[in-house]
């Protein structure tokens, strides 16, 4: 609101119905966002907010929230579906008879529903996810719903002490800054709308001598890493019935999309076996129950993203779009792999038959302590 106020012609209204305008204006001091034509009112009455944009006349109006607002020609407290309908219709008429561009505030539940109705998606034109972990600093703004264009695009912001700041190039939130290789790693490239973002899985493996080997994930489809376990003990040789497995990702972004399989069976295979993964490898790939690698939409995206970012193998399905990925697309080395077994063959095979500075088992290295 207050970059529309100090660029525009127009003035900008802010209705809070949750916090005072004191509270609201201490928010503003601290993140710079005061301007002439930015003006605030606190009003849970929709009478009195109307009344507001009559005086303002404004060319931004934001109400936070509308669950708070409540009008007096609908019997009910605020935030009933017959409440909510009734203001949103309203603020929405006034919206497009007075040429004012309106963002209504809904709060969402923690499985992902509005709270109370979902008349607002039906109700208005964009709807946009604000998403974001408590534990982490990244917040992305999601598109679901637009009625004037796609909903392909997503924006990433980091929360900072001064507001949120534009993220242009968001991957190196998801990558750890290590100087040397590690087991249990492995990084991907997923995409987000249109946007590829390269992705670090994590993971751990612990054996365990009595009870059920827990399983705990965050970042990642638990059902989708069950059925990854097994394949790797099932296709791969990587049994881990009596191991428990933890896996995340990294920056606290969601790597769900079948293209993250083969980094995820990967990190986990690498932790099982105590093998290093280079730096500058990444895997894209979805695996079946079979133990096939299969082929992914986007590759050549992917792959320029992560040879921009200085990656200079990955590890690829076998065949894309009826050709066969050969060495040297965009600019990174691609190892083409049609099993899962194959994948693993060239993470830790012998010399000639995958990479030829993956490292070996680190159990050596119990043989040099003895000498």
């Amino acid at each position: 609101a207050n970059r529309y106020a100090a660029g525009g012609t127009r003035s900008a209204l802010i209705v809070t119905g949750e916090e005072s305008t004191a509270q609201v204006r201490l928010r503003a001091e601290r993140t710079g966002a005061l301007d002439e034509r930015l003006f605030l009112a606190a009003e849970n009455d929709l009478g009195a907010v109307l009344s507001h944009v009559q005086d303002v006349q404004p060319g931004l109006l934001v109400v936070d929230s509308v669950q708070t607002i409540a009008t007096a020609a609908v019997e009910g407290t605020a935030g009933t579906v017959a409440q909510i309908r009734s203001v949103a219709a309203t603020l929405i008429a006034l919206a497009k008879a007075s040429g004012i561009a309106t963002i209504l505030v809904g709060h969402v539940t923690k499985d992902g529903s509005i709270a109370g109705p979902r008349v607002l998606e039906h109700l208005v034109d964009v709807v946009l996810y604000f998403e974001g972990d408590r534990h982490s600093a990244l917040r992305l703004v999601r598109a679901t719903k637009n009625r004037f264009g796609t909903v392909d695009e997503i924006g990433c912001f980091e929360m900072r002490e001064t507001g949120l700041a534009g993220l242009p190039d968001p991957s190196e939130l998801f990558l750890s800054d290590r100087p040397v290789a590690v087991s249990g790693t492995c990084v991907t490239v997923i995409v987000e709308g249109r946007r590829p973002l390269l992705t670090e899985i994590q993971a751990l493996t612990a054996g365990v001598n009595y009870g059920t080997p827990r399983r705990s994930l965050s970042g990642l489809d638990g059902q989708r890493v069950a059925m990854l376990l097994a394949a790797l003990g099932q296709h791969a040789g990587v049994p881990l019935a009596n191991y428990e497995v933890y896996a995340s990702t990294v920056g606290g972004i969601s790597a769900t999309e079948p293209a993250a399989d083969l980094a995820i069976a990967l990190a986990v295979a690498s932790a099982a076996r105590n093998v290093d993964v280079p730096n500058g490898l990444c895997a894209i790939g979805e695996i079946s129950l079979a133990g096939e690698v299969r082929r992914v939409a986007g590759i050549e995206r992917r792959l320029v993203e992560a040879a921009r970012l200085g990656f200079h193998t990955a590890i690829v399905p076998a065949g894309h779009r009826g050709e066969t990925v050969g060495p040297d697309v965009e600019g990174i080395r691609t190892l083409p792999v049609t099993t899962l077994a194959d994948a693993l063959t060239v993470l830790t095979g012998p010399r000639g038959t995958g990479l030829d500075e993956a490292p070996r088992r680190r159990t050596l290295r119990a043989v040099h302590d003895t000498t």
